[in-house]
C-alpha cells in the first residue's frame, strides 16, 4: 500500500527559497542596510547563467559571489536575478 507523504522537506525548501527571494527583491529596492550582504553559490553550467568567459574558466563548475557595497542593477524575477 502506498502511503501519501507531506514531504517537508520540500515544503521547508520551498519556504526558505521565498525567503531568501523577498530578500534579494527587497535589497534590489531598497539597497543592503549597514554591513548586510549575500553569499551566493550556483553553478556556472546551468543553463541561463551568464558570465564572462575568463571566469567560467576560473570556475568551471561553481562559483561564489558576495553581495555587499559594491554592486548596480540588482535586477530579481521568478526565474532568477541579475547584476552588473
Amino acid at each position: 500500500m502506498t502511503e501519501d507523504l507531506m514531504r517537508y522537506d520540500m515544503l521547508v525548501e520551498s519556504a526558505l527559497r521565498a525567503v531568501v527571494k523577498n530578500a534579494v527583491l527587497r535589497a534590489a529596492d531598497e539597497g543592503l542596510p549597514g554591513e548586510h550582504h549575500f553569499y551566493i553559490t550556483f553553478r556556472t553550467t546551468e543553463p541561463g547563467v551568464v558570465i564572462a568567459d575568463f571566469l567560467r574558466e576560473k570556475y568551471p563548475s561553481e562559483m561564489t559571489i558576495v553581495l555587499q557595497h559594491q554592486y548596480r542593477d540588482l535586477a530579481v524575477d521568478d526565474e532568477g536575478f541579475s547584476i552588473r
